[in-house]
C-alpha cells in the first residue's frame, strides 16, 4: 500500500482540470478518427501473446509513486516483456506528489500511459473516472505463464478499484492494515501488544517509564491515525459506522464508536505519549523514531512499512502486527477483524499514448515471476495468489499479514470515501493539528465534519455508491 497547505488551491485546480479535459476530450472526438483503445498511439496486431495490441519497439511512460514500495518494481517489467511483444520498453517516472504533478498532464491531454495513483496526493477517483480505461480486459487475458489472470488472484480484489460501476483502479497490493511493533523491544521488556485502548492506554504509561512514547507521527502521515480510529470505531460499532462515514451523511463523525475512540487518543495526546514536534517533521524521519531509534513503541500503518523503512530498521527488529484495538469486550466486529484490500491502484489514461502498453505493463506485473519478485523484494503479498512462501522470505512483518488475515477469516472490511474524493490532504491539516496538541477532539471533530458536509453539499462532485 503520503498535505500541503495549498490543498484547497489543488482541488480547484483540478475541477478545472477535469472541465478542460473534458473540453479536449469532447474537441478530439469531432477533429479525428476514434480508436480501440482510445489513444493516439502506434498500434499492433493483436494475439494471445500480445492480446492489447501493443506496437513492437513502443515506450510506456509509467508514473509511479515513489513511497513505501519504491518504483523499482516496475523496472523489473522490463525483464519479462520482451517475452511477449519484441522491444517494448517501460520507462519508469518516480513521482511523489502524484495530483500535483500530473495534473497538467491530464489538462493538456497528454497523461501518461500508466499511474501509480497512490500516496496522500493520489487523484480522486470520481474527478477523473470518465477520462480512464477500463480494465477488465486485464482480467480476462491469460499472464504469462498462460493462464487466466481473474483465475489467478484473490476474490474481490476488483472491488476497492471499481467506481459506479467502472473497474478503473487495479489495486496490485494485497494491504492489510494494523498496529505495528517490535516483537524484540516487547520481548525484552515483558510488554504484551495491546488488544483494547484502555490496555493500550496502560502500556503508554508503562513506556514512559522508561522514557519511551507510545506513538509518533509525522507531518505528511498525520492522517495513519485517521485510519486507526476509523478501523477501530468500525470495528467496535459495525458496519453501520462505516456506512454513515462513507455516504459523508451529517454528524457522521459524531458517532459513538468514533467519539469514544477519540477520546482516549486525545488522553494520550494530553499525556503526551506521542513524540514530540511530528507535526514539523517528515514523515519517513518520524517513523525512524519507532523503527530504529525505538523513541515510540506502535505505529498505526499498512503492510508497506517494513519496504518503506528497511534501510532505516534496528537489526533484530522483528517487525510485528497486530489488529487495531477494540473499545470493549463485546464489539460488534471482533478483535481479529481487520481492514484489508487490493491496494496501490494503478490507472491507465484514456489520452495517454500507448494506453494498449500500460494495460500490457499491468498484464505483466500479474505474471508469476514478476509477483514472485516484488514480495521477495518488497516483503508485502501482491494480489496473486500463491506467491508467497510460508517463511515469508524471512520477513517477520509479511509472516504476522498472513496470520492477520487467517485470523480474521470473514471479517475483513474496507472503505472508499477517503480515496474517492480525494480527502486526505485537507484532513491532514487538522490532524496534525490535533495530535500536536493545538485542537481538541471537539474541534477535530468539527473540522472532519465540515469537510464531509463540503462535498456532500457540492452537486458538481460525483457521489460514490455505497455499499
Amino acid at each position: 500500500m503520503t498535505i500541503r497547505s495549498g490543498a484547497l488551491d489543488r482541488r480547484t485546480l483540478l475541477r478545472g482540470a477535469i472541465a478542460t479535459a473534458a473540453m479536449a476530450s469532447m474537441a478530439a472526438a469531432c477533429g479525428s478518427p476514434s480508436s480501440d483503445d482510445g489513444n493516439g498511439g502506434p498500434k499492433g496486431e493483436k494475439s494471445s501473446k500480445n492480446p492489447f495490441g501493443v506496437a513492437k519497439n513502443s515506450k510506456v511512460e509509467a508514473a509511479i509513486f515513489n513511497g513505501g514500495y519504491k518504483t523499482d518494481y516496475v523496472d523489473y517489467v522490463n525483464k519479462v516483456i520482451g517475452s511477449q511483444v519484441k522491444g517494448v520498453k517501460v520507462d519508469v517516472k518516480p513521482v511523489v506528489d502524484i495530483g500535483p504533478e500530473l495534473q497538467p498532464r491530464f489538462v493538456g491531454g497528454n497523461p501518461p500511459d500508466l499511474i501509480d495513483n497512490s500516496g496522500e496526493d493520489q487523484i480522486g477517483f470520481l474527478k477523473i473516472l470518465d477520462q480512464l480505461e477500463e480494465l477488465d480486459d486485464v482480467f480476462e487475458a491469460n499472464n504469462y505463464e498462460g493462464k487466466k489472470i481473474a483465475d489467478t488472484v484473490y476474490p474481490g480484489v476488483k472491488e476497492p478499484g471499481t467506481y459506479n460501476g467502472k473497474f478503473v483502479g487495479l489495486n496490485y497490493v494485497m494491504t492489510v492494515y494494523g498496529v505495528w511493533y517490535s516483537k524484540t523491544l516487547f520481548d525484552e521488556n515483558g510488554w504484551t501488544a495491546p488488544k483494547t485502548w484502555d490496555e493500550a492506554l496502560d502500556l503508554g504509561r508503562k513506556a514512559k517509564k522508561k522514557d519511551k512514547y507510545l506513538w509518533v507521527h509525522g507531518k505528511e502521515a498525520a492522517t495513519y491515525y485517521l485510519t486507526l480510529l476509523m478501523n477501530s470505531a468500525i470495528k467496535e460499532g459495525g458496519d453501520e459506522v462505516r456506512i454513515s462515514l462513507e455516504k459523508l451523511e451529517k454528524d457522521s463523525w459524531s458517532q459513538k464508536p468514533i467519539q469514544d475512540v477519540l477520546k482516549i487518543m486525545e488522553t494520550m495526546v494530553k499525556e503526551k505519549m506521542f513524540v514530540p514536534g511530528g507535526s514539523g517533521t517528515q514523515f519517513q524521519k518520524a517513523q525512524a523514531h519507532w523503527s530504529n531509534a525505538q523513541k515510540a513503541l506502535l505505529y498505526p500503518t499498512g503492510g508497506w512499512i517494513e519496504n518503506e523503512m528497511i534501510r532505516a530498521t534496528k537489526k533484530n527488529f522483528q517487525m510485528t502486527g497486530i489488529p487495531e484495538m477494540v473499545l470493549s469486550d463485546s464489539p460488534k466486529m471482533p478483535y481479529e477483524s481487520v481492514r484489508a484490500a487490493a491496494g496501490e491502484p494503478f490507472i491507465v489514461p484514456k489520452k495517454g499514448k500507448n494506453a494498449a502498453g500500460g494495460k500490457e505493463v499491468l498484464r505483466a506485473m500479474l505474471s508469476e515471476q514478476t509477483a514472485k519478485n516484488f514480495s521477495k523484494t518488497r516483503k508485502a503479498p501482491t494480489i496473486v495468489k500463491g506467491t508467497v512462501p510460508s517463511d515469508g522470505y524471512g520477513s517477520t512483518a509479511l509472516v504476522s499479514q498472513t496470520k492477520m488475515l487467517e485470523a480474521a477469516g470473514k471479517n475483513i472490511f474496507n472503505y472508499l470515501f477517503i480515496t474517492a474524493y480525494g480527502m486526505n490532504p485537507d484532513l491532514l491539516v487538522p490532524w496534525n493539528s490535533f495530535l500536536s496538541g493545538d485542537l481538541d477532539a471537539k474541534g477535530l471533530t468539527s473540522a472532519m465534519q465540515k469537510i464531509s458536509d463540503k462535498i456532500r453539499e457540492d452537486d458538481s462532485v460525483k457521489k460514490l455508491e455505497v455499499k
